[in-house]
C-alpha cells in the first residue's frame, strides 16, 4: 500500500544469529499496523558494537529462507563487507535508491533506541528516517529531539538467540526457528549442531 504520494520502506537490521520467529513476527506486525511495503531485513556484516558467531553468509541465507512466504519482506546483503556496519551508512544506502517522497522507517528494539544517542551518524539519522520502537507495554526510553518515533507495543517477545544456539549445539528441538532454518542448520552444522559445542 502507498502513502498517496510514495511507498512505505522499513530497514530491520540485526546480527539474525540465527533469525527466529520472534523476528519475522515483529516484522509483520510493523508492516500491518504502519502499511509498510517493504520490509528490508539486513544482517550486519560487521556489527561494531556485537560479534557474530556464524560467517555473514550463512546468517544471509538463513534471513533468505526465513523471508520465504512473507510477502513484502526481502533479504538485503546492503551490510557484506569486512569494514564495521554502521547503521548510519545502510540508511543512506537505502535512501540514495528511494524516491523522493518515500518514506523511510528504521525498525528497532526499545533498549537498543535508548542508546540511540551514542551511535555514529544519530543526529543524521533522525533527518534520514522514521523509528518504529518495540517496547513492551509500560516501557519508556529516550527519544532524541526531532526524532520521529512510532510506537509499537506488547511484542518484545522473550526469545533468546543464545538459548537457541545452545539449544542447537545439543541437538534438542527449537520451536523458535522456522522448519527451511533449522534444516539449513543442521545441513551446515552450524553453532556445533548436535555436538554439545555450546557457540554463546
Amino acid at each position: 500500500m502507498t502513502d498517496g504520494a510514495g511507498k512505505r520502506v522499513c530497514v530491520f537490521g540485526g546480527t539474525f544469529d540465527p533469525i527466529h520467529l520472534a523476528h519475522t513476527r515483529i516484522a509483520e506486525e510493523a508492516q500491518q499496523k504502519f502499511k509498510l511495503d517493504r520490509i528490508m531485513l539486513v544482517p550486519a556484516g560487521n556489527p561494531p558494537h556485537k560479534d557474530a558467531f556464524t560467517p555473514y553468509e550463512d546468517r544471509l541465507r538463513m534471513v533468505q529462507l526465513a523471508c520465504k512466504g512473507c510477502p513484502g519482506f526481502e533479504a538485503s546483503d546492503l551490510e557484506n563487507a569486512t569494514q564495521h556496519s554502521y547503521t548510519i551508512d545502510t540508511i543512506l544506502r537505502v535512501r540514495d535508491k528511494l524516491n523522493a517522497n518515500d518514506r523511510l522507517f528504521f525498525l528497532i528494539g526499545a533498549d537498543a533506541f535508548d542508546d540511540f544517542e551514542t551511535w555514529k551518524g544519530w543526529q543524521e539519522l533522525v533527518e534520514l528516517t522514521e523509528f518504529i520502537v518495540v517496547a513492551r507495554p509500560e516501557s519508556e526510553y529516550r527519544v532524541p529531539k526531532n526524532a520521529r518515533v512510532h510506537r509499537l507495543d506488547g511484542l518484545a517477545l522473550q526469545v533468546s538467540s543464545s538459548n537457541i544456539r545452545t539449544a542447537l549445539a545439543l541437538g534438542e528441538e527449537t520451536p523458535e526457528l522456522a522448519p527451511e532454518v533449522r534444516a539449513f542448520i543442521e545441513e551446515r552444522g552450524l553453532y556445533g549442531f548436535g555436538k554439545g559445542k555450546v557457540t554463546a
